[in-house]
């Protein structure tokens, strides 16, 4: 009998770790199942493209899997079971031996009313594309407004003053925006704003979001014919309706191996896992933690099925990118536990490293049998854990 490996979610941390796994264990002993809603993997650090006009190149998860053993399942996840080991998904219900959670995360309103009704957001594509048929309609003069201060309310805010020069253009943060740069970065990063003509409303913490705009906490009213919310991710309730032990966010609780800590079948890579990074920090969301944490999930789970040393060294961070349209661009170094240093690339190099490292991401996803040599080992017997496969 098979041991059934179930990945739920097929962005970064999802595809990256179904891949791995494929690269890692023999097909004579393992079953890979990857299960997303999406037929296609999204590029999610390029939302902010797709939805100023751009259109990106699909990639369909049955393609980009063929040949690999990983068998792809387009459903939707609708809840988990971790005591009878089993998932619900749209229409049916599949058993596991080892589940991967990589549902990743979606967009955090805070209960700020108004949100769900009349702003629009990044967090996936249908909602971008939503975006970016309501940009269509704004009329020249009209006001564009990104709540948020953080790296996508930049790089959409970036993207659509570059897309729609007619447009007004303005963010409006609840703290600094790009106040955690280091102070060369965030001199370049308001000449940005000043060339693009975007208006920036600092410690403006909004507190509803109406047809007409938004208001803040001071009551001022900032108009806005369009309003995009980027002020923050959430992850996917259904870990927090389950038995697994999750932080006070919803996210797994994982060790340094990515391993659940109250249930070791299960492990979670990307946004839904609350793991601590270098420093002792849990790793923030992002694609910048996905990937790193999909070849520490991908490698354990491998290392503990075949009898190796299990790695488990804290993951660190290496830089902060941000694209300011398709031309400019800052490149942040940081320190492994995510404080800015002095060195920054800007302006055309840092937008060609941005694209460098995502047009790289995406390519490691689209061909998943080519990032590493071939090492597909044997299961082996290890305690109680898998007693139907012996030393090979």
């Amino acid at each position: 009998m098979k041991h059934r490996i179930v990945v739920l979610g097929a962005g970064y941390a999802g595809a990256i770790t179904a891949g791995r796994l494929a690269k890692r264990l023999h097909r004579d002993d393992v079953e890979i199942t990857l299960v997303n809603a999406d037929p296609e993997f999204v590029e999610r650090v390029r939302m902010h493209q797709l939805a100023s006009g751009q259109d990106l190149p699909a990639r369909p998860l049955r393609d980009v899997f063929a040949g690999t053993g990983v068998q792809v399942r387009i459903a939707r996840v609708t809840a988990v079971d971790v005591d009878r080991k089993t998932v619900d998904l749209t229409g049916e219900n599949i058993g596991y031996d080892t589940l991967v959670y990589a549902l990743g995360s979606t967009i955090a309103d805070y209960g700020v009313p108004g949100v769900a009704e009349h702003a629009y957001n990044v967090a996936g594509k249908q909602a971008a594309l939503r975006l970016r048929a309501r940009l269509n309609e704004l009329r020249p003069g009209e006001t564009a407004l990104i709540v948020g201060g953080g790296l996508t309310s930049i790089e959409v805010a970036a993207e659509i003053a570059e897309a729609r020069p007619d447009l007004e253009v303005a963010i409006a943060a609840r703290g600094g925006v790009g106040d955690w740069l280091d102070e060369k970065a965030q001199r370049y990063l308001r000449g940005a704003f000043e060339r693009f003509g975007i208006t920036v409303h600092e410690h403006a913490d909004v507190t509803q979001v109406t047809a007409n705009g938004v208001v803040t906490r001071s009551g001022q009213h900032i108009p806005a014919q369009m309003t995009v919310w980027t002020a923050g991710f959430t992850v996917h309730p259904i870990a927090a309706a389950t038995t697994l032990a999750v932080s006070d966010s919803g996210r797994i609780v994982v060790d340094a191996t990515l391993r659940s800590v109250s249930h070791p079948d299960v492990y979670a890579v990307g946004d839904a896992a609350h793991a601590e990074g270098v420093g002792g920090k849990p790793l923030r969301m992002g694609c910048a933690t996905a990937t790193p944490m999909a070849w520490q999930g991908a490698d354990a789970i491998a290392a503990r099925l075949t009898g190796r040393k299990v790695p488990d060294a804290p993951i660190g961070y290496a830089s902060q990118c941000i694209s300011l349209g398709r031309r400019d661009g800052i490149v942040q170094k940081v320190t492994a536990d995510d404080q800015p240093t002095s060195k920054v690339a800007m302006g055309r190099m840092g937008a060609r490293i941005k694209e460098l490292i995502c047009a790289s991401a995406a390519w490691s996803i689209s061909h998943p049998t080519m990032m590493l040599p071939s090492r597909r080992r044997h299961l082996v017997a290890i305690g109680d854990v898998e007693p139907q496969f012996v030393t090979r």
